[in-house]
């Protein structure tokens, strides 16, 4: 006479999310989802635990020989968790931990349950419920035929003393080893392109919670892909008035306009900026990813832009970047064609050695 509470791909009964956080500018809680199980109820609404719906493990108890017994809820989900990311350090050990962080949050999806209960319009929810979705450990360990991912690791200066009006200070624009000719040839052919960035933020204690803009963290970062038709000086005129061409006399001019993006965004970049991660994946053709190959990584201003003293103001911060590019037509290797791009960039750096007599 018992059902299951939660339908299967949905959210186990015993979690929490940040839905009722309302629009502060909180971050985005959980950021991924694992198993925790479920309960069943009866006719009558009572509630109870079942070990059916309960996630096998292994025992030790001093009293009962039994050596398999059954966890839920945050008992299983964070064991889950932590196993991934075990996994994930001990196959790339010279991975920082941003970037195994990266990787998980990185190879989640949504279920079809949980985009049914929450469709485009209300993916804001969806977020905030559950987070990117649930991981997939082979796409976070492995690249394939059809699926391809990038891993860079890097770390920039946001911030610079200047008197009594601290500045920004850098951003980082990385070309990635896209092979447009491939791409182009390949035409309308639907290809979809993921980014994940992640970095810590360093808190500032008395300014608990986010109470005030700009107190909290200690900076923020932000990733921009070039948009189809858009040459890198437009781009990069788009991110920062430091490339916005000058008058005679010196001033800066705005430039006339900014290249619409029309790719298909999953999130969108309104919603994609919370928090101390950002993933956010766009569906589109061949043709249009072969002109996506800039990203930028872009500071924001956090407490550390504020503050008087050099050694802070100037910190550096560390970073990693996860992009992906996959297809469904299994007869594209575009892990091949990633990998022969950047024997082609190695070669082209290779100096070339004339003897002299």
């Amino acid at each position: 006479g018992y059902t299951p509470i939660a339908a299967p791909g949905s959210l186990s009964p015993a979690s929490r999310t940040s839905l009722c956080w309302g629009d502060e500018p909180w971050p985005y809680k959980p950021d991924v989802v694992f198993e925790g199980g479920n309960y069943a109820k009866d006719a009558s609404g009572f509630v109870t635990s079942a070990e059916d719906l309960e996630i096998l493990t292994t025992q030790s108890s001093t009293t009962s020989s039994a050596l398999l017994g059954t966890m839920r809820d945050t008992s299983a989900a964070t064991a889950q968790a932590a196993r991934m990311a075990a996994i994930l350090q001990a196959e790339y050990p010279s991975f920082w931990p941003e970037s195994i962080r990266a990787l998980v949050v990185h190879s989640a999806e949504w279920t079809p349950q949980m985009l049914s209960e929450f469709p485009r319009r209300e993916r804001r929810n969806r977020v905030r419920v559950y987070g990117m979705g649930v991981p997939n450990l082979d796409r976070a360990r492995r690249s394939a035929r059809g699926f391809a991912t990038m891993v860079v690791q890097d770390e920039l200066q946001p911030f610079r003393k200047n008197g009594s009006d601290n500045a920004t200070h850098e951003l980082h624009l990385h070309d990635l080893p896209i092979p447009r000719e491939v791409l182009e040839e390949l035409g309308n052919l639907q290809v979809r392109m993921r980014v994940t960035l992640s970095y810590f933020i360093e808190p500032n204690p008395p300014r608990r919670g986010y109470v005030a803009q700009y107190q909290y963290a200690s900076h923020g970062l932000r990733f921009s892909v070039r948009r189809p038709q858009e040459t890198r000086d437009r781009m990069l005129s788009r991110l920062s008035r430091e490339f916005w061409e000058r008058s005679d006399e010196g001033m800066r001019i705005r430039p006339a306009g900014t290249v619409l993006d029309d790719r298909n965004w999953d999130l969108g970049t309104d919603l994609a900026v919370r928090g101390s991660i950002h993933s956010d994946a766009w569906t589109g053709t061949a043709a249009q990813l072969a002109s996506s190959n800039l990203i930028a990584v872009c500071p924001v201003t956090g407490w550390w832009r504020y503050r008087r003293d050099r050694g802070i103001v100037e910190k550096s911060a560390r970073y990693s970047l996860i992009v992906s590019i996959s297809t469904e037509d299994t007869s594209v290797d575009l892990y091949s064609a990633i990998t022969n791009e950047i024997a082609t960039r190695i070669a082209a750096q290779t100096a070339t050695i004339i003897p002299i007599e």
